[in-house]
């Protein structure tokens, strides 16, 4: 008796859709967190 996967198509990395997700999430993030760093200085009085 064999077993057999049967899975010819193996995928070693997350679907497209996935990194869509992520970069969705991430550039707003980086962004606004860039901006926080540029407006800091106004804070404290620079």
């Amino acid at each position: 008796m064999t077993t057999e996967s049967g899975t010819t198509d193996v995928r070693t990395g997350p679907p497209p859709i996935a990194w869509a997700a992520w970069a969705w999430v991430v550039i707003p993030f980086l962004y606004g967190l860039y901006q926080l760093v540029v407006k800091i200085p106004a804070l404290f009085g620079g």
